[in-house]
């Protein structure tokens, strides 16, 4: 599992103006929570993964992908 920025108490000291400069460096305006992390995991548990196998999945809002920023200025 490749994590985004994932909200978490360790975030809490960066400031809530940090926190959403964050939130606008990714598509979907937000920062994930801990039950995005989980419910892949449990993708990855389910029988409907049963036939995946050493695959990593990116998640993070669609944060790394290439022209991210670009399509978000554009919008």
């Amino acid at each position: 599992m490749l994590p985004g920025n994932i909200v978490t108490e360790g975030l809490a000291d960066l400031g809530q103006d940090y926190l959403d400069q964050m939130a606008r460096s990714i598509p979907q305006r937000r920062l994930g929570t801990p039950a995005d992390i989980g419910n892949a995991a449990l993708f990855f548990a389910s029988e409907e993964a049963g036939y995946i196998t050493g695959q990593c999945l990116v998640v993070d809002g669609g944060q790394v992908l290439p022209e991210s920023m670009m399509a978000l200025d554009e919008m």
